[in-house]
């Protein structure tokens, strides 16, 4: 995969969204987080596409798709998700979510069961409260006007000294945080900062997440479900993952030692080899994983 950003574009409800597929199988949907796109899956796609069909979208509000005024919660991120799956003729398959993309890939498969086989969740959300400052200002008052001043030119040029400008503030720096530091930066498109508010402040206040599963991981008991953390994670701290692998019957956890909040890059190569591990070993008693035609499922009421 030569070019990350080379995908295709659907029309979902006046909305264009890009996304980028290869392979065929078995279908690997893969879902990113805030301030990211498709383009952080890469390696993966260009790893697993061997075996495995790999979607790789643009949420709504990201990379290259579009940046509309309105809904941005777990909800409306997971019916669109549901929406492009059916577009793609993709029934069933399985969700990897990084970070606010492992909140999604929760709330798609409580919403829409039948059409979830597995579930990978990255240093997900959505399985305690507390995160880094880094994640909690923007839902500060005001935060919508700082963010045009960190996504200034001047700045963008010199987003290498992020490292010195976060320790006077008194933010540790390390990879995670720069790597988040970055995406800031990049925020120069007001549609882009709108969006990106209202994304956060959807599952996000000044003290920390407002959304959690840990009460309903029981609704999930058949899933197949791996959790995989970094243990230096700063943004997401790894014992979220293991309180909800305690939580969770029958889930597996993986840690990565040396990795942040971004162990499917940090260490791609033993990554993609646990995707190719669970995948066939996590087999469910239930139909298949193929691209075929899609039956509108119900949907259960979110709580």
């Amino acid at each position: 995969m030569d070019d990350p950003l080379f995908g295709e574009c659907v029309t979902l409800h006046e909305q264009e969204i890009h996304y980028f597929r290869a392979g065929s199988g078995p279908v690997i949907v893969v879902v990113h987080g805030l301030l990211c796109s498709r383009a952080q899956w890469s390696t993966l796609v260009e790893q697993l596409s061997r075996d495995y069909t790999v979607v790789a979208p643009d949420l709504l509000g990201h990379g290259q798709s579009a940046k509309p005024r309105g809904d941005y919660s777990l909800g409306a991120h997971a019916a669109t998700l549901r929406d492009l799956l059916d577009a793609l003729d993709i029934r069933r398959a399985t969700l990897i979510g990084h970070s606010f993309g492992g909140g999604i890939a929760m709330q798609f498969a409580y919403m829409f069961r039948e059409r979830c086989a597995r579930l990978v969740l990255v240093s997900s959300g959505g399985l305690g409260r507390e995160v880094s400052i880094l994640l909690r200002a923007p839902t500060l008052p005001g935060a919508e006007f700082v963010l045009p001043l960190l996504s200034a030119s001047w700045l963008r040029q010199g987003a290498e000294s992020a490292g010195r400008f976060l320790s006077r503030i008194g933010v540790r720096s390390s990879p995670d945080i720069e790597e988040m530091w970055r995406g800031y930066v990049s925020l120069g498109d007001v549609h882009a900062r709108r969006a990106f508010v209202a994304t956060v402040r959807s599952v996000v206040d000044p003290g920390g997440q407002t959304v959690s599963a840990m009460q309903k991981l029981a609704v999930f008991a058949d899933l197949p479900v791996l959790l995989v953390w970094g243990a230096r994670d700063r943004l997401i701290p790894s014992w979220h993952g293991v309180l909800a692998h305690q939580a969770w019957p029958g889930s597996r956890l993986e840690v990565f030692p040396r990795a942040g909040h971004f162990p499917h890059l940090d260490d791609p190569e033993r990554f993609a080899a646990l995707i190719r591990d669970f995948v066939p070993r996590s087999n469910p008693a239930a139909r298949g994983e193929a691209v075929g035609a899609t039956d509108p499922q119900s949907a259960l009421e979110a709580s």
